[in-house]
């Protein structure tokens, strides 16, 4: 078989640059936890002697990171000084963890799939799911890290405003569930947004719920609990708004959690749905994006829905068809895209 050079070279490249990303992934994480990206973004520029000094770090380990985000294109250098920067956009995205776009959340997960993946491949061989829970741990800090940022940036002010009539019913006082909880991010961006309202966080996995309780207290969010149930039997009704976060695809059977949140809903209340975006048809979603969401998916999403009941495995890549087809065959009579952005499907469900 004769190879075209041209495309060979063009692969090469591409996988070489792929190479250097894996490898820098720890680089990040690194980065973020000693602070690194935090100082250099404080500063106007900084030399390696000033960074390391500023973070009390060694300036050698300091140098030789700095080259890798440089050559990265994470931070900036300016050779004539001998000194790094990071422009507005590296800020945002590497070194303000307020930011929207604040991305190193993902560098953890990142992280926890390279951990699982002896796990993984036994999968592949054996058509077995993995639980949440048997996850590497930096997976559930790196989850909460990473959607917290956009759950902050946009939760309040874009997406439950996309709803009908939801955001007064919170104003006034509302009984609402978040479905799938994890470390809370989203149940306490909402319980601190409206205390009137009462908010019940719930999750499968204990440890998760253990997390969420200290969040809120440290949070000091006294409208808020949380309880160890799964979506198919969460306790209470008459809730006027029910939430799933990034969390109905993972689930084995997201038709019954569905049923289950229809009749727990008052009958003129809501159910959202976030999910992350997708088109309906793979060859839309062969993209940036759809390839760093099908990648989680592999590892994360469709072991941990194949490892439960049903185990439907909808996938990262659902798309609104499939998650429509979902609350439909629930009992939902009444489905649309609220709203959407770039990384994010904001869907309203109603009876």
């Amino acid at each position: 078989m004769e190879l075209n050079e041209t495309k060979l070279h063009d692969l090469l490249g591409k996988v070489v640059t792929e190479m250097g990303a894996a490898a820098n992934g720890p680089l990040v994480t690194i980065g973020d936890k000693l602070g690194l990206y935090k100082s250099l973004s404080e500063s106007e520029a900084l030399s390696s002697n000033e960074l390391a000094d500023k973070t009390n770090t060694s300036e050698r380990y300091v140098r030789e990171w700095l080259a890798a985000q440089a050559a990265s294109g994470y931070v900036e250098y300016d050779a004539a000084n001998n000194n790094f920067f990071m422009t507005p956009e590296q800020t945002a995205v590497f070194g303000n963890s307020k930011s929207p776009v604040f991305m190193t959340g993902g560098f953890y997960a990142v992280s926890s799939v390279y951990h699982d993946e002896p796990k993984v491949e036994e999968a592949f061989k054996t058509g077995k799911g993995i639980s949440w829970g048997d996850h590497n741990t930096c997976l559930f800090c790196g989850t909460e890290k990473f959607f917290s940022p956009s759950y902050e940036g946009n939760l309040i002010d874009n997406w439950l405003p996309a709803l009908d009539g939801v955001v007064d019913k919170l104003k006034k006082g509302a009984k609402v569930a978040d479905i799938g909880c994890g470390h809370a991010a989203s149940t306490i961006i909402m319980a601190k947004a409206f205390p009137n309202s009462t908010f019940i966080g719930f999750d499968f996995h204990e440890e998760s719920i253990n997390q969420a309780r200290k969040r809120a207290e440290d949070a000091n969010v006294n409208n808020i609990t949380f309880q160890v149930a799964t979506a198919k039997d969460f306790p209470g009704k008459d809730y006027d708004l029910i939430c799933f976060f990034d969390c109905l695809h993972d689930m084995g059977d997201p038709v019954g959690a569905c049923k289950h949140v229809k009749e727990a809903l008052k009958p003129d209340g809501t159910c959202m749905i976030v999910e992350p975006f997708a088109n309906d048809s793979l060859e839309e979603n062969l993209n940036p994006i759809g390839r760093a969401f099908y990648a989680f998916s592999t590892t994360i999403c469709t072991p941990c829905s194949l490892n439960q009941e049903v185990g439907l495995a909808l996938g990262a890549q659902a798309g609104e068809k499939k998650i429509g087809m979902v609350a439909n065959e629930g009992g939902f009579s009444k489905f649309r895209v609220a709203t959407h952005n770039p990384f994010n499907l904001i869907f309203e469900a109603k009876p």
